[in-house]
């Protein structure tokens, strides 16, 4: 009989369905996963739909969750996720601390056995939106300007507890690699589906970011690895009431992983040719369902990839680095070599039926 029972907020998106799928294969833990939608993976989990940012609805959806031991908030409200979503940084900021607030707010006070709540945020916190940031950045290094709703919910977190007999915790990972669907912050799908239509359209494999994005220093972090880190760092006393960085732990260059990844689809590497997929992929709807039809694959584009976002990812011309010294010392002895990560997930999506 398990022992632990774990609350996943956000169970579909990258980082919580990985959580998810890494808590059904350990046997002392129940999970209990909040998403709008319905899973599309095989899972012991309860799914409960429930809107966060809405308070009468958590109160009566997570009425009787009373033997909750650890909460992971992996739930983001952002303009990417929805339709007349916050577009200021203010308007984002209120939001993301609202879904925290009405989660913890209603599961705490009735979950006698709260052991620990768990945040996952990311760069931002040191200002990678903003453009170069200090690296390797450490959980040490000053804030940048608010607002940022990281900083509204860990504030919040660290005062709520205050007094209480649970701890908190908060990850900081960096370009987060996992499959997940109609999850938009998705750098490995994008990926895969822009190679996949370029070698369908009989063009070679190029970089489409900026050229100072291809040769800069890079971070990755694979979602499955991520959840092992969450797991333990939530279970970890050392690393009670603590702010780690979590990442693959290695640095790297786009230009030096480029060429395997042409490799892998058997494409001729192109150069650099900077655009901006966002305009570009428009009209290749047809192109992929023509692809998807032919192998028999699981998702339509739409289910798989916002193209606002490697627009972004790809365009920062500055190195991106976090330091996993902290994490380190406080336990952590894993590492996990990125080159060979997008390879092997790359892979799994071929498996899967989700790219031909």
């Amino acid at each position: 009989m398990a022992n632990r029972k774990a609350l996943v907020a956000g169970g579909l998106g990258i980082v919580g369905r990985a959580l998810v799928q890494h808590l059904d294969t350990l046997d002392d833990w129940d999970t209990v996963a909040l998403s709008r939608r319905e899973p599309d993976f095989e899972t012991t989990a309860r799914f409960i739909s429930v809107d966060l940012t809405d308070r009468s609805a958590c109160e009566a959806s997570l009425a009787g969750l009373d033997d909750i031991t650890h909460i992971f908030f992996a739930a983001v409200g952002s303009a990417f996720y929805a339709e007349g979503a916050p577009q200021s940084p203010a308007e984002e900021t209120a939001l993301n601390l609202d879904m925290v607030r009405n989660l913890v707010e209603v599961v705490a006070p009735q979950a006698p056995g709260l052991d620990h709540i768990q945040l996952i945020h990311g760069t931002k916190w040191y200002g990678n939106n903003f453009g170069p940031f200090k690296t390797p950045a450490q959980e040490t290094d000053p804030r940048v300007m608010p607002p940022l709703f990281y900083y509204a919910q860990f504030d919040w977190l660290k005062a709520y507890q205050r007094g209480k007999s649970w701890s908190y915790s908060n990850l900081i990972p960096h370009g987060i690699y996992g499959f997940a669907v109609k999850s938009p912050y998705n750098h490995l799908m994008a990926l895969a589906l822009y190679a996949c239509i370029s070698k369908e359209l009989g063009l070679p494999l190029r970089w489409a970011g900026r050229p100072g994005a291809f040769t800069a220093l890079y971070q990755w972090t694979e979602a499955a690895y991520l959840a092992k880190g969450m797991v333990w760092s939530a279970t970890t006393e050392a690393c009670a009431n603590g702010t780690f960085n979590f990442t693959n732990g290695d640095y790297d260059r786009w230009c030096n992983i480029w060429p395997r990844i042409a490799q892998f689809f058997d494409m001729e590497l192109g150069p650099v040719q900077t655009i901006s997929l966002a305009q570009m992929m428009v009209d290749k709807g047809p192109v992929w369902e023509n692809i998807r039809q032919r192998h028999d694959l699981r998702y339509g584009m739409d289910d798989l990839v916002d193209w606002r976002f490697p627009d972004w990812a790809y365009g920062a011309e500055f190195d991106q680095m976090s330091s996993m010294t902290k994490v380190w010392e406080h336990g952590w002895s894993e590492v996990n070599p990125s080159g060979d990560m997008i390879l092997r997930l790359l892979g799994d999506l071929r498996r899967d039926k989700i790219i031909p």
